[in-house]
């Protein structure tokens, strides 16, 4: 196994055979999750939720008449991960440093009402709701939601820099006060979109939703294959990461895929969990 790993290592990226090896699969992999996974783009966003999301019907927006790709709290999840990760590249392409220990504790605090609001609205799923500190709504759901998806694009984009990039900007991820400030912001007027519920606005944040989930896989996962071969530090150019996320992006496929087929095996639906 470990005279493996060694020529996986100084060949992996230069070995032309190995990029083509791995550009087939993924190819095969996608056409195949296309080909049988709910027909146009949002079925596509609807099979990624379906993956990650309990998609009950009343804990999810609705474009018109049909149910979001996701539930609210995933929602604002993913499409703060999403807004998240194009602010930091706005204010620095390759930016690693971790935020100011303030804005650690700000973003602490959101990820703790995502888990009290998110604790509290499952216990209404059973049966007497003993316990009943407020009302749950979609508003909340999407509001913390969104809350924890900063603070995940905030501690996966720095750490995929670190890993990946030969030479990167150390500063923090977000700057100071003003800079987190707008991104808190926007957060909030992305919420509000997603509240009006004007289906020309909920279809392209559907998509942008399961495109959130895609891309936080696909860096997790191309950092822990740039690890396990142990080629951290080595890129200099973002066409050079090409082979390393065109292998993570095929675990995060595979992973989607296994949890597709497993969940629809066992519910014979592609609908969301229904309670009651």
């Amino acid at each position: 196994m470990i005279g493996i790993r060694k020529i996986l290592e100084s060949q992996l990226l230069r070995s032309i055979s190995w990029q083509k090896i791995t550009y087939l699969v993924l190819g095969i992999i996608i056409l195949a999750w296309l080909f049988n996974t709910p027909a146009g783009l949002l079925g596509k966003a609807d099979a990624v939720g379906y993956a990650v999301c309990h998609r009950i019907d009343a804990r999810s927006f609705h474009i018109g008449i049909r149910q979001f790709s996701f539930c609210a709290r995933c929602t604002g999840q993913y499409l703060g991960v999403v807004l998240g990760m194009v602010y930091q590249l706005v204010l620095g392409r390759r930016r690693s440093g971790r935020p100011s220990w303030g804005q650690i504790v700000v973003l602490g605090v959101l990820v703790l009402a995502y888990g009290l609001d998110g604790f509290h609205s499952y216990l209404h799923l059973l049966p007497g709701n003993l316990i009943h500190f407020y009302e749950p709504s979609n508003t909340l759901r999407v509001l913390t939601g969104t809350g924890l998806g900063i603070g995940l694009s905030v501690m996966v984009l720095p750490a995929f820099h670190q890993t990946m990039w030969k030479v990167q900007d150390r500063r923090p991820a977000l700057g100071g006060w003003l800079q987190f400030g707008g991104l808190l912001l926007l957060g909030l007027l992305l919420d509000i979109l997603v509240l009006s519920e004007n289906p020309l606005i909920l279809y392209p944040l559907a998509l942008l939703s399961a495109a959130g989930v895609l891309i936080v896989l696909t860096l997790v996962y191309t950092m822990v294959f740039v690890m396990l071969f142990r080629l951290e530090n080595r890129f200099e150019r973002f066409a050079d990461l090409t082979f390393p996320l065109a292998s993570g992006f095929i675990i995060a496929l595979l992973q989607i895929a296994a949890i597709d087929f497993l969940r629809y095996w066992w519910t014979g639906t592609w609908e969301g969990f229904h309670f009651g």
